[in-house]
C-alpha cells in the first residue's frame, strides 16, 4: 500500500482531490496517461493525469511542519527553500522558520550564528557534504530533520557505485541548482565528476572523448563544473550518466545516448560495456510520470495551456517547455496572475522575466479547450483556484458539483 503523508489541509483541493481519487480508483497502477476532462460547457479543462505534489515533496512538507509543531520554543532554520514554491516557503516563514541561504547559495544566516539547540531542516533537494560538516561541527544533527527526496538519494547512491567501479560520473543538471550542487558534492567524494546542462555542453564533452578537442578545451569549458584534479585524458575512459531529478527525462536519455555513442567511437562498439555504465534507473518516477502525462495531455489537443508553479521550479519549467512546443502557454504562480478575461501576467522561462499578455483567452464559436497542469512542488489548492477563477468568466458554466458528479460517473463505469 502506498504511503500517505500528513499534509496541511489548506494545500488540498476539493476539485482536484475528487479528480485524482476517481482516477486512482479507475487506474490504480497509474498506467493510463489520458487526461482528465472536466466539461463545464463554454470551457473544458483538460487536466494532466499526473501533476502536483510528488512523494518527495509530500515527505518534505510533512517533516518540516512536524518540526515546527514539535518545537514551538526553538529557533528553526531551513538551509534554503524547502521546495520551489513561494506559497509553501512563505507559509513556513510566517510560522517563524528562517532561511539560511538563497537558492543560489548566498548566505543569509552565518554558521556561527547557530547553536546546538537550533533546529536545521535540510530541503528536499538535499545538501552538500561540506554543509553537513558545518552543521555537525556546531552540534546539529543534519539527518534529524532531513527532507532530502529519496530519489535524489538514489542518485547519490548510484554515484558511489560508479566510483567503486572506477567510473567517472557525468551529471546532467543545472550547475547552480541546489540539487545539482548537492549531487556534485556527494559524487566527487567517490568519483571524478563533471556536470553538463544540455546537449550543447554534451557535444563539447563528446568532442573531447572522441579526441576531436584537447585538454585545453576541457579546461575552458568545464573547469568550473568538474571535480578538483579532473584529468580528461584518463577520467573519460569509463563513464556513467546520472541526472538532477527534475530535468527532462528525454533530454537525460538523449545525453546518455550521445555520450555512449562517443565512447563507442573512441573505444569500439564491441567493448562499450567496459566504458559506459547503464544508469537509466536513476530517473525519478515522478518526473517521468509528470512529463509523460503532460505529453499525453498535449497530444489530446487544446487551444492553450496554463502551467502552475514556482517560477524557479526546474521541473515546472520543463512542463512549460513541452507545452510551448504545441500551443500558447502561460506559466503562472497562482490564480492571482489571471488579471482579467483579457489579460494575464505570466513568467517567460526564456528571458526569466514576467510579462502581461492581452487577449490571451480566445473567443471561439465552440467551447474553449484549456490544458492545465502544475509542477511537482505546486499545491493542488492553487490549481483548484485557477479553475474557479476562470469559471467566473463564464456565467452559464455548469456547476462544479454537476461536473464532478458526471466525471465520477464516467470514470467508475
Amino acid at each position: 500500500m502506498a504511503r500517505t503523508f500528513d499534509i496541511p489541509v489548506f494545500y488540498r483541493s476539493p476539485i482536484i482531490s475528487v479528480v485524482k481519487n476517481a482516477r486512482k480508483l479507475q487506474d490504480p497502477r497509474r498506467r493510463d496517461y489520458a487526461p482528465s476532462v472536466l466539461d463545464f460547457g463554454p470551457i473544458v479543462f483538460r487536466l494532466a493525469r499526473h501533476f502536483g505534489f510528488c512523494f518527495g515533496v509530500e515527505n518534505a512538507i510533512e517533516i518540516a511542519y512536524r518540526a515546527v509543531e514539535q518545537h514551538p520554543d526553538k529557533r528553526i532554520f531551513l538551509l534554503s527553500e524547502m521546495i520551489h514554491n513561494p506559497h509553501v516557503n512563505n507559509d513556513l516563514r510566517r510560522r517563524g522558520v528562517q532561511f539560511m541561504m538563497t537558492t543560489s547559495g548566498q548566505q543569509l544566516v552565518g554558521w556561527d550564528d547557530l547553536s546546538s539547540d537550533d533546529i536545521v531542516i535540510v530541503p528536499a533537494f538535499g545538501t552538500t557534504l561540506e554543509i553537513q560538516q558545518q552543521l555537525s561541527q556546531r552540534g546539529i544533527d543534519p539527518y534529524r530533520y532531513d527532507t532530502t527526496c529519496p530519489f535524489v538519494e538514489k542518485v547519490w547512491n548510484r554515484t558511489a557505485t560508479l566510483g567503486q567501479r572506477d567510473c567517472t560520473v557525468v551529471v546532467h543538471g543545472k550547475w547552480n541548482h541546489e540539487e545539482t550542487r548537492a549531487t556534485f558534492s556527494h559524487s566527487r567524494s567517490s568519483a571524478p565528476t563533471v556536470v553538463v546542462e544540455n546537449m550543447e555542453e554534451t557535444e563539447r564533452l563528446a568532442a573531447i572523448i572522441e579526441a576531436k578537442e584537447g585538454v585545453e578545451k576541457f579546461e575552458e569549458w568545464f573547469r568550473d563544473r568538474s571535480s578538483e584534479g579532473f584529468n580528461p585524458a584518463t577520467d573519460l575512459s569509463r563513464i556513467g550518466v546520472v541526472n538532477q531529478t527534475t530535468m527532462l527525462a528525454q533530454e537525460t536519455q538523449a545525453i546518455a545516448d550521445r555520450l555512449r555513442q562517443a565512447m563507442a567511437t573512441r573505444y569500439g562498439q564491441d567493448s562499450i560495456a567496459e566504458h559506459f555504465a547503464d544508469t537509466r534507473d536513476t530517473l525519478c518516477y515522478a518526473t517521468n510520470e509528470n512529463q509523460g502525462a503532460t505529453s499525453a495531455l498535449i497530444d489530446s489537443g487544446g487551444d492553450l495551456a496554463i502551467v502552475v508553479g514556482g517560477y524557479n521550479s526546474s521541473n515546472t519549467s520543463h512542463l512549460v517547455e513541452l507545452c510551448q512546443e504545441q500551443m500558447p502557454t502561460y506559466f503562472i504562480r497562482d490564480a492571482g496572475e489571471i488579471l482579467s478575461q483579457s489579460a494575464i501576467r505570466h513568467f517567460d522561462i526564456h528571458t526569466a522575466t514576467e510579462a502581461v499578455t492581452e487577449g490571451w483567452l480566445p473567443t471561439l464559436d465552440r467551447p474553449i479547450q484549456l490544458v492545465l497542469t502544475s509542477g511537482a512542488s505546486c499545491p493542488d489548492a492553487l490549481v483548484d483556484a485557477v479553475i474557479q477563477s476562470l469559471l467566473t468568466f463564464y456565467p452559464t458554466a455548469r456547476s462544479i458539483e454537476e461536473v464532478l458528479g458526471a466525471f465520477q460517473e464516467r470514470t467508475s463505469s
